[in-house]
């Protein structure tokens, strides 16, 4: 086993991120192999570790979106989403270097009119919507760093996590919202998990950022849980076991391409 190097120097900070970590790894299946970490803090790694981090935020806040716009707003709110999405998509997709990202002060869930019908409409907008500024944030930040360091956005093919997640979502309604919340919840905590897992071999300026990202990814894997249970209106704690013992079984297979979210790189 790996042994990493303190990851916060206040005694203080050290309890307090170690209580917002405990559950989180308690919701968790597995932690994640060293064989991952070891591959991670490879220094040849650096660049696709950073780009795939950015293509994960991008990703997170479009599938915050995607619930929004399908289960919870009207068309025309619908639209204002797709409006804010643009120029991050743009800069991924179309190559747009100069896009003008927005204020986050514009991403208000009060703009937008929950649709009749769904009783839990606001709340699954509120949280959100939240999400979504902060994710978009997020993804900003990670260019930020890359442009400091000389590192160009590249496009980059998805890795196969979020997919082999979604396989497990069922066709039927209010199930499949419900499974969607707790893929996203266990995306949520794996991100936060492997960010202090990598925090402590990354330089002053990586840990610090990766750090900084705890608390967010910690309630953003709430919110999910929250809003999958409130939804359900039932337990929920079967089908939150099935969901995570998927997780858990595509973070420690074998897999050759490494990414964020991948599984454990093949023995050389």
């Amino acid at each position: 086993m790996i042994k990493s190097p303190a990851l916060f120097k206040s005694t203080e900070i050290t309890t307090m991120y170690q209580s917002l970590l405990a559950p989180i790894n308690s919701f968790l299946k597995c932690p994640t192999p060293d064989a991952w970490i070891e591959k991670a803090t490879q220094p040849e790694q650096l660049v696709t570790l950073l780009i795939d981090h950015c293509n994960c935020e991008l990703k997170a806040a479009q599938t915050a979106m995607f619930m929004v716009r399908k289960y919870a707003v009207d068309k025309e709110s619908g639209q204002t989403l797709i409006e804010w999405a643009k120029p991050y998509e743009d800069y991924v997709y179309k190559c747009i270097r100069d896009a003008n990202f927005p204020e986050k002060s514009i991403m208000q869930s009060s703009s937008l009119t929950v649709k009749n019908g769904f009783a839990h409409g606001q709340d699954l907008v509120d949280k959100m919507v939240r999400l979504i500024k902060e994710e978009f944030h997020h993804f900003e930040q990670v260019l930020e760093i890359m442009e400091s360091r000389g590192i160009p956005y590249q496009n980059m093919t998805a890795g196969t996590y979020a997919k082999g997640l979604m396989k497990m979502v069922r066709t039927f309604e209010p199930a499949a919202l419900i499974d969607k919340l707790i893929i996203g919840a266990y995306i949520e905590a794996r991100s936060c998990e492997r960010f202090a897992k990598l925090a402590p071999f990354l330089d002053d300026e990586l840990n610090k950022f990766y750090v900084s990202l705890l608390r967010s990814e910690a309630r953003h894997y709430q919110d999910y849980l929250a809003l999958a249970e409130a939804i359900a209106g039932e337990d929920i704690s079967e089908r939150v076991r099935l969901i995570g013992e998927k997780e858990a079984q595509l973070i420690e297979r074998e897999e050759a391409d490494f990414r964020f979210h991948s599984g454990v790189p093949p023995k050389s």
